[in-house]
């Protein structure tokens, strides 16, 4: 009987350490498609946290339009400003005459009734109101009775002037600050007329107060 058991005993034998290779080599899959597993989840939950950040600001940022809009329903309505992307435009034509930076009366009367709604607006939410100046690409023709020596500085001092126009219509001066750039940021072809009209524009940005910084202590 002994020597029958024998090659029975060398089978199992031989046989024993497959299967653990086996369940060691299934063990290891199954440690991997775990961490599969784990970091597409990982991956999936930054991308909801991602999204809904993303879905908040744009509310956020659709409130504050709409919230722009209802202060200056009435400006609006005269069809001498816009409101686009939180930016209120306003067509140099209606403000300058062509190159110069004196304010028309009916800009003026137009920059006074912007005053006291954003002045609300801006209070509630305490922001600035950033005043830009733009112009088109035509250079400036250079003689004795020009003030400016390029589209920069045009831009520069229309947008100093509409600062000071609010200031003087009662904006508290901590609240405006003025913002030149000259031909850049066209939002219209300048090869025609139309598209030259579109770009010589004021615009006014609400825009986030500046972080206070605190004195530095004495040690």
């Amino acid at each position: 009987m002994t020597g029958l058991d024998e090659p029975l005993d060398e089978s199992a034998g031989a046989t024993a350490p497959v299967w653990a290779v086996f369940g060691d080599l299934m063990a290891g899959l199954l440690g991997a498609f775990v961490l599969i597993l784990v970091g597409v989840l990982v991956v999936q939950i930054d991308l909801v946290a991602s999204l809904k950040q993303e879905v908040e600001k744009r509310q956020l940022e659709e409130k504050r339009r709409m919230a722009l809009e209802k202060a200056l329903a009435i400006p609006l309505a005269s069809g001498r400003v816009t409101v686009n992307e939180g930016r209120i435009g306003i067509s140099g034509s209606v403000l300058f005459a062509p190159g110069s930076a004196e304010l028309r009366a009916e800009g003026r009367q137009l920059l006074r009734s912007l005053v006291q709604p954003l002045r609300v607006y801006l209070r509630e939410r305490d922001e600035m109101l950033m005043v830009s100046g733009f112009t088109d690409n035509t250079a400036l023709v250079q003689g004795r009775h020009q003030r400016f020596a390029d589209n920069l500085e045009l831009s520069a001092q229309r947008a100093l002037t509409v600062t000071r126009a609010l200031v003087e219509e009662d904006m508290p001066s901590s609240q405006v600050f003025a913002a030149a750039f000259g031909a850049e940021q066209p939002v219209a072809d300048n090869a025609d007329e139309k598209g030259r009209a579109q770009n010589r524009r004021v615009e006014m940005a609400p825009v986030p107060r500046a972080a206070k910084v605190s004195p530095p202590r004495d040690e």
